[in-house]
């Protein structure tokens, strides 16, 4: 009997995206991973069932649930809040601006008292920055979400955080490539790039100077279970595509 053996297509641009969001959880131990968006709700599902087996997942009120959704768990409001204060959370959040230092804004584009646009408002981002570690995803990677300066500060940079005990932001992930602040000044460096960047592109689309290794590797490849996991368990209608082309 002859057994044929299909390829798996390669990964798409919204998958490596996967894969680096997904990568932010890593080594986190027993921690309340926080996705907020598509793609980072399907990594943070993926590192669950691969490299960081004791993240536990929420439904987004107070049920620890598994990655396919049921119920493994029950978070009560008091507990959760005992989490976020105590460094035991992980937020992967949006921005409207984030800026070289990492502050992020959600709030409104232009001066305060008058903007131009009014967002979603600060909500929990001066708490979830100041408190547990933040990361960021970034769909849409141009100069007007990588701003030098942010119009509003609602999620803390590292010029604002004033020694904040548990204040950390782990990566940026944008569709372009990873992003981190592992300099002496904690401004934004490039940490990787997605396959079929070029630095140029990244450095055409942000709005201040990246600080730049001497060499950029790659995003990481996915696995052929991590891309079965992601295509066949966890995204099976192809949603993250949405947020991200091919």
């Amino acid at each position: 009997m002859t057994v044929i053996r299909t390829q798996l297509p390669p990964p798409t641009r919204a998958e490596y995206c996967v894969i680096a969001c997904a990568e932010a959880w890593r080594d986190g131990g027993e921690i309340l991973a926080s996705p907020m968006g598509l793609i980072p709700s399907v990594g943070a599902r993926l590192a669950r069932l691969t490299f960081s087996p004791d993240l536990l997942l929420t439904d987004g009120e107070a049920t620890i649930v598994r990655p396919d959704g049921t119920p493994e768990g029950w978070l009560p409001y008091r507990q959760h809040l005992t989490m976020v204060a105590s460094g035991r959370r992980h937020v992967m959040m949006g921005a409207s601006q984030i800026d070289r230092f990492g502050n992020q804004n959600i709030s409104c584009i232009g001066d305060w008292e008058r903007p131009k646009r009014q967002l979603l408002g600060v909500r929990g981002a001066p708490i979830n920055t100041l408190n547990n570690p933040t990361s960021y995803w970034i769909p849409k990677h141009s100069r007007r979400v990588f701003v030098e300066k942010v119009d509003m500060v609602c999620g803390v940079g590292y010029d604002h955080a004033d020694g904040a005990r548990h204040h950390r932001i782990p990566r940026v992930v944008s569709d372009l490539g990873v992003f981190d602040f592992a300099t002496p000044d904690h401004s934004m460096r490039l940490a990787a790039l997605h396959p079929g960047v070029t630095v140029e592109q990244v450095r055409e689309a942000t709005g201040f100077e990246l600080t730049l290794p001497d060499e950029v590797p790659a995003t990481r490849e996915p696995t052929a279970e991590e891309l079965r996991l992601i295509r066949e368990d966890i995204d099976p209608a192809g949603s993250r595509a949405r947020e991200v082309g091919s």
